[in-house]
């Protein structure tokens, strides 16, 4: 009985955040930042360690920012899912990098986007389906009641969902072979058997290598892709780009390179970036990198 009840209950308050204004929501996400902050000491530690490391230095007024960016980007999630698509997809006040879609798709090819757990990264399938079939790779919350919740905010419209599983990786290339679009984050840790260890800002982390095959299959192009969240509730500013550096070689020399991308994009928008996600876990039945046994 206790699930159904919590199933319940999260709907409910995410019906009810839903209708509140998006500037309301950053505002109410900023105090849960800091609240959440406040009330997890192993969060706190994270989230502090994993920016100094990125930045070699500490710097507080990027602190500050970060905590409050990292609440913001949970309270929009249900303006984002719930709110009519045409709304949500209206707070795109701009775009950059828009006739990189236009061009690839106008020449037939498949594309590939990658982005990480930055600004409002729910928005950027959300605006790429305005273009064609999107085919987005679905991870199941660790807060189960939040899986309805996200695979319907996710699932409408043009933009499809797959299972993180060997039939949602099929799904994935099918959609690249028919000449789709795919998104995925390739930031997030994978599981044993699915990833590599890679440098990550220095460190050793273990990275998918999912993103890294995609990007071998024939025709595809790579697109790399965040939304920033603009203050005050003022709406969103979708950037596109290409690869400063070629995804080629070997499947650790890609999944490398794509690292390197993922950290060009976080230090163009770093206090929007989750410092607080376990980026550095070793999953079980995963040997420590080397130099770390």
């Amino acid at each position: 009985m206790r699930r159904p009840f919590v199933h319940v209950i999260v709907n409910l308050l995410f019906r009810i955040l839903a209708q509140l204004p998006l500037a309301w929501l950053h505002r109410l996400g900023g105090w849960a930042g800091w609240l959440t902050w406040r009330l997890s000491p192993s969060y706190a530690r994270r989230l502090e360690a994993n920016l100094a490391n990125a930045l070699g230095r500490s710097d507080p007024a990027l602190l500050k920012a970060a905590i409050a960016e990292a609440g913001r980007q949970a309270l929009e999630l249900p303006f984002v899912w719930l709110r009519p698509q045409e709304e949500v997809l209206s707070r795109v006040v701009r775009v950059e990098g828009r006739e990189l879609i236009e061009r690839a798709r106008a020449e037939g090819a498949s594309v590939l986007f990658l982005t990480p757990h930055l600004g409002c990264f729910e928005m950027c399938a959300q605006y790429c389906s305005t273009h064609g079939p999107i085919t987005v790779l679905f991870r199941p919350p660790r807060k189960e009641a939040l899986g309805p919740l996200m695979e319907a905010g996710r699932s409408r419209g043009e933009i499809r969902v797959a299972p993180a599983d060997v039939s949602g990786v099929r799904r994935l290339v099918k959609a690249l072979r028919s000449g789709e679009m795919v998104g995925m984050l390739p930031d997030q840790a994978p599981a044993e058997g699915e990833g590599v260890w890679a440098p990550f800002f220095g460190r050793q982390a273990w990275t998918m290598t999912l993103a890294a095959r995609l990007s071998e299959v024939k025709g595809v192009k790579v697109l790399m892709i965040w939304t920033e969240r603009l203050p005050r509730g003022e709406g969103y500013v979708v950037r596109i780009s290409e690869p400063v550096e070629p995804i080629a070689g070997t499947l650790e020399e890609r999944c490398v390179a794509i690292n390197r991308e993922i950290e060009r994009l976080i230090l163009a928008g770093p206090s929007q970036y989750l410092w607080g996600y376990n980026r550095y876990k070793k999953p079980s039945g995963v040997p420590a990198p080397e130099g770390e046994r």
